[in-house]
């Protein structure tokens, strides 16, 4: 069985109201969407149940690599196949669809293997990878090793832990997320809404803790809840009805 990402098409314009997070008011060093500060290595911690880790870490490179026409990798073990199924091609973004490695490795020990090759290919624009508990492969020095092969090599990853418990890690950025509630689409009360996550950002060396509600219509990523007054916007491979 495959399972979509939550990733939607449906294109809308930025929500013109400010970000809002569910944190202590924002300084000017708390993570916001569209910032791009170079962290070459993150983790998202969630369960294979909901598919919100794929869904947000595919929110999050589209959201750092929107221009960037390279090809980019998708590893999972055959654990994260079994639980959160094959890259659904329709639920992706249009830009990112055509541009898609998908490599399923029977280990995670092969999985990380891929992952640490598909960094050093400067041809890729990032990498993903989906890893379910916590296999042995994945030590810290295992984790050492992605971070020093993302910063040399400039391939940014979003390594998506399923089911996993939080243990020693050397990523840059670590997150729990969950979906969230969509906003009732405003033509067809039966379609889907904008996907949504609520996202726990728990550790990170440049950034403040802090928790969002993130939302990605495949056009843009923004935090606080989508505004309907802009479900009026053209779409971008559905018809508005089915929006």
């Amino acid at each position: 069985m495959t399972v979509p990402t939550p990733l939607s098409a449906f294109a809308r314009r930025p929500a013109s109201p400010p970000w809002r997070t569910l944190s202590s008011p924002a300084d000017l060093a708390q993570w916001r969407p569209g910032l791009v500060d170079g962290t070459p290595h993150g983790e998202i911690f969630a369960a294979s149940r909901d598919g919100g880790g794929a869904g947000l870490a595919l929110a999050l490179a589209f959201d750092r690599t929107r221009d960037d026409e390279r090809p980019w990798l998708w590893v999972q073990d055959r654990a994260a196949l079994r639980l959160a199924g094959r890259p659904y091609h329709p639920g992706l973004p249009s830009a990112l669809r055509r541009r898609l490695i998908h490599v399923c490795a029977a280990t995670a020990q092969d999985a990380l293997f891929a992952l640490e090759e598909g960094l050093r290919c400067r041809d890729l624009a990032f990498v993903l990878g989906e890893v379910t508990g916590n296999p042995r492969a994945l030590d810290f020095t295992a984790s050492r090793r992605l971070s020093l092969t993302a910063e040399r090599h400039g391939v940014p990853l979003w390594l998506v832990r399923l089911d996993a418990g939080v243990d020693l890690s050397s990523a840059r950025m670590r997150w729990h997320a969950r979906s969230a509630a969509s906003l009732p689409p405003r033509w067809n009360a039966a379609a889907p809404g904008h996907p949504a996550w609520h996202a726990e950002l728990f550790r990170a060396r440049s950034h403040p803790p802090g928790e969002w509600i993130l939302h990605d219509d495949g056009q843009v990523l923004a935090a606080g809840p989508p505004d309907p007054r802009d479900l009026a916007a053209g779409s971008g491979d559905r018809s508005l009805a089915a929006g």
